[in-house]
């Protein structure tokens, strides 16, 4: 068996294209999860319908706890196949078989490949299994439609003190599991939550600091203020434009010491793209694209007071 190079180029290159970051990551907290939510920064966020996980932090300024002190089950980033157990369990049997196969002189499945040959066919088996891996995603979220334009509040059998809206307020869906909400989120809450989705994207497209430092933490002034200026260092400015809220969860809500926190899971849409700073032509030729972004957000405030990004995890 053997393998031409421009099918070579074609293999790997496809491969690497489907795994490299987009451009769409270039939006505020696009691509990373950074920032601080109290006691919990290093706990898992409770699943919702909108984001049934969510990664890690990635960065904060919260100290990581003694392992004596950590969650028993955090959450760790899944596998190319998403955790399944079939598909993780397939390819590691097709790999194992063939790497037996080579060592005892059969060839790669007792087929005589040599060494070109095991890459070659590993590759084609990364690319049929990111194929199904995005398949899964894509039938999954389709359980979750797009025409919930608020967020799902707790139900009327939450312990939490606030009340189950009407079904104009769940975008007629109704109601998502019951959150844990420790303070009581109101309507007026996730208002202010989605004014603030809104509100940063927009300061973080013209690449307003000051406009920036009324909506979230010095913290997160600080990672955004690297990613601006690593922008700017490079000639370039990211735009997020028509940000339009889609759909959200509460995730969970809680007193921390003088201090409230809300996590909440947000699906949004936007014309999110990159372009030249001296000429505003879109960079490496890319014009703006309508993506939507999964996130997962938390808010933080003094009881009274009014709330700022405290965090951005990614799904």
């Amino acid at each position: 068996m053997s393998f031409k190079p421009t099918l070579w180029l074609t293999l790997l290159l496809a491969f690497f294209v489907c795994l490299a970051p987009t451009l769409a990551d270039a939006r505020a907290g696009g691509g990373s999860s950074v920032g601080s939510r109290g006691t919990r920064t290093y706990n898992s966020v409770p699943s919702t319908p909108t984001a049934p996980q969510s990664q890690t932090m990635q960065r904060s300024v919260t100290p990581q706890p003694s392992p004596a002190l950590r969650p028993a089950t955090p959450y760790t980033q899944p596998s190319m196949f998403g955790g399944h157990p079939f598909l993780s369990g397939l390819m590691g049997g097709l790999i194992g078989a063939g790497l037996a196969g080579l060592l005892f002189g059969h060839g790669f499945f007792g087929f005589g490949l040599g060494f070109a040959g095991v890459i070659g066919l590993l590759v084609q088996l990364a690319l049929v299994a990111l194929v199904i891996k995005l398949a899964m995603s894509f039938f999954r979220s389709r359980a979750y439609p797009l025409e919930r334009r608020s967020f799902a509040y707790a139900t009327a059998d939450d312990a939490g003190p606030h009340k189950a809206p009407d079904a104009a307020s769940t975008g007629g869906s109704g109601a998502a599991p019951a959150a844990r909400d420790e303070i009581g989120i109101t309507g007026s809450d996730y208002a202010e939550f989605e004014r603030l989705l809104v509100a940063i994207q927009t300061a973080w497209s013209g690449g307003k600091l000051d406009a920036l430092r009324r909506h979230i933490t010095p913290e997160m002034l600080s990672y955004f203020s690297e990613k601006l200026s690593a922008n700017a260092s490079a000639g370039l400015e990211n735009k997020v434009e028509d940000v339009q809220f889609e759909a959200g969860d509460l995730a969970e809500a809680w007193n921390d010491g003088d201090l409230q926190y809300a996590t909440v899971a947000m699906r949004w849409s936007a014309r999110d793209y990159t372009v030249r700073a001296d000429t505003g032509v879109p960079a490496e030729g890319r014009s703006a694209e309508h993506v939507t972004a999964t996130e997962v957000w938390t808010f933080v405030r003094a009881p009274g007071g009014r709330w700022l990004l405290s965090a951005i995890q990614q799904v």
